[in-house]
């Protein structure tokens, strides 16, 4: 069984990965800064230290514990926080990853495992305006073999971060596996941040509020439901070197996310439109056979499924 170190476990994608981890017996040591994280979502056969990932304390936790693999989900996730703010963004996504590269590299680490971004990497699917990419569109369901056309600096900051397990595999012979994530959703989201849309919508029909849906709610994204995600994690564990999208292959649109929530819940309240917010990706929906092919992974929720899970442990909450 391998140990196994955790950045952002008690947040909630990585909080459901140390459950899984534990559950196969691996030794598992959770960092996090609990600025978002929720200490309710650690599991008490971690061992836990409230560390920053940008502290050079990071690199002695990393050497004192040497753990034979580093998975890392600590990160800003707010898109439009990147926006507003890149410079923090960089801070934390780019300087943090570096950070616990030179700790993996000093503590001899295996492996390094990365949640990434298969929406924002890609950017949208409309023909690139700058012309590099020349007139043509991205494919959808996007494969990872297209081109990067991150538009916000959390997905360079993403793609940035492939680059840098790129040099220290080369250099260092650093394994690593990068989950390129679609929209993640399910038990123990923050409703707090753009990146939870599903999570905001319950929190605010629970509590009788009327959701705002941003310009005409056509714009798309590919929902993966956490459980699918996690068993993702589980199987890049032994796992070769190489970059992997995990998603469904499925475009669902804000409005449709929307109806079903109000569906699950029974809600009486229904979501109102309010002005779009600019620069927003329009479409994004990834292709997930390169995890079936070499992870042998597939997602087994649906989104209508994924939805009623969500409802009921919302509602449990």
């Amino acid at each position: 069984m391998a140990k196994i170190l955790i950045t952002g476990g008690a947040g909630f994608i990585a909080s459901h990965i140390q459950d899984a981890y534990l559950e196969k017996d691996h030794r598992v040591v959770v960092v996090d800064n609990l600025v978002t994280g929720n200490k309710k979502n650690l599991n008490s056969k971690s061992k836990f230290y409230r560390v920053d990932i940008t502290s050079s304390e990071i690199r002695e936790i990393i050497k004192k514990e040497k753990p034979d693999i580093i998975n890392h989900h600590a990160a800003q996730i707010d898109v439009r926080k990147s926006v507003s703010d890149p410079v923090w963004d960089a801070k934390v996504n780019i300087l943090g990853i570096i950070n616990l590269l030179e700790g993996a590299k000093e503590a001899k680490v295996k492996k390094f495992i990365f949640a990434s971004s298969g929406g924002a990497i890609y950017g949208d699917p409309e023909p690139d305006p700058s012309g590099r990419y020349g007139a043509r569109a991205l494919k959808i369901p996007t494969p990872e073999t297209s081109p990067e056309r991150p538009i916000s600096p959390y997905g360079v900051g993403k793609l940035t971060s492939e680059k840098y397990l790129y040099y220290y595999n080369v250099q260092y012979g650093l394994e690593y596996v990068a989950l390129r994530y679609a929209n993640v959703y399910g038990p123990r989201q923050n409703s707090r941040g753009e990146a939870g849309v599903v999570a905001i919508f319950l929190d605010k029909l629970l509590a009788g509020e009327t959701p705002i849906i941003n310009g005409d709610g056509k714009q798309t994204r590919d929902y993966v439901y956490v459980g699918d995600v996690v068993k993702a994690n589980v199987l890049a564990l032994r796992a070769k070197t190489g970059v992997y999208n995990i998603g469904t292959g499925k475009e669902t649109d804000v409005n449709q996310v929307a109806g079903k929530i109000v569906k699950a819940i029974g809600a009486k309240v229904k979501p109102k439109h309010g002005p779009g917010k600019p620069g927003e990706q329009k479409r994004s929906c990834i292709d997930w056979g390169l995890a079936k092919r070499i992870l042998k992974w597939k997602p087994e929720i649906d989104v209508d499924q994924g939805i009623r899970e969500t409802v009921a442990w919302f509602k449990h909450r």
